[in-house]
């Protein structure tokens, strides 16, 4: 039986998975199948600027089924896994079957295991977050492992961003970040009402996909996304997180050329892959996969 033949057509589907694994075709190809609207669970899709540079549906796709949450946020806006919650509710409760597709774990854990309601972070402590995770996230780590050693040893230390957040909730309220976690009210969508599924490819395969595609962006234009965001960039602002847009902001400094930039985003884009691919591997160990070759 297929993939998409073993499916119930009335329930959720989640399908999670690293950037440029094939998430969005399968996710296509079940609507096709079986009908339902497509909603977007990444953390970068959602800003309006980013349409080539986070891959996001082209018209084509669009056209094939509905989809939700793409392309919505504007670039200065901060846009949290909170903020995801709440717009993906009204989807939950109304209307066809949801095909919830994206990269960012974060989001799946949220959804199916519930989101503590931490306090909004001060501007003041997120400014001191972003300038000690630039000028030395060995001391933030260090501090976090002194001062919260339970959620050191539960986040992603190789992830400065999600240092940074762990270290700013201890800074703002006190409270570790996962003594917050363990006050978690009941999760919108459990994984028992819902067919989770993890796309994996071959990690070979999966690097050469990344590099096609940031090459076929360039063609298609990423390049003027970034120089139309360009007078309002700010580095410490989420949607600055964009996988190569970094880069290209630098080519448009006219510090590095345009090969430079493109090679460096596609070593960032394979990082940040094997980055997502551990996660999924850890904290979804028990979803089921669907490999693709």
């Amino acid at each position: 039986m297929s993939l998409i033949a073993s499916l119930d057509p009335e329930k959720p589907i989640l399908i999670a998975g690293a950037t440029a694994s094939g998430k969005s075709e399968l996710a296509l190809q079940i609507a096709d199948a079986q009908g339902g609207i497509i909603i977007n669970a990444d953390a970068l899709q959602v800003y309006a600027c980013w349409r080539l540079l986070s891959a996001r549906p082209d018209d084509a796709d669009l056209a094939r089924a509905p989809h939700a949450l793409y392309g919505h946020v504007p670039y200065t806006t901060a846009y949290s896994v909170g903020d995801w919650l709440r717009a993906i509710t009204p989807y939950l409760q109304n209307g066809p079957r949801p095909i919830v597709v994206g990269g960012t774990g974060l989001y799946f854990s949220a959804l199916t295991e519930g989101l503590s309601e931490i306090p909004a972070i001060p501007d003041h402590i997120r400014t001191a977050g972003n300038a000690l995770r630039s000028s030395d996230l060995a001391a933030m780590i260090q501090e976090l492992q002194q001062k919260d050693p339970e959620s050191a040893a539960y986040i992603d230390l190789n992830n400065p961003m999600r240092v940074q957040r762990a270290w700013e909730v201890l800074t703002a309220t006190g409270t570790g970040l996962r003594a917050w976690h363990h006050k978690t009210p009941p999760p919108l969508l459990p994984l028992t009402d819902c067919q989770p599924l993890v796309v994996e490819r071959d990690k070979t395969n999966l690097s050469e996909r990344i590099a096609k595609r940031f090459a076929q962006m360039i063609d298609q234009g990423a390049l003027d996304e970034v120089r139309a965001v360009f007078p309002q960039w700010n580095q410490s602002l989420p949607a600055s997180r964009a996988i190569g847009a970094p880069e290209l902001v630098a080519h448009v400094k006219g510090e590095i050329d345009l090969i430079e930039a493109t090679e460096l985003a596609v070593i960032a884009t394979q990082q940040f892959a094997k980055r997502q691919r551990t996660w999924f591997r850890n904290r979804f160990k028990n979803w089921p996969r669907a490999f693709f070759l």
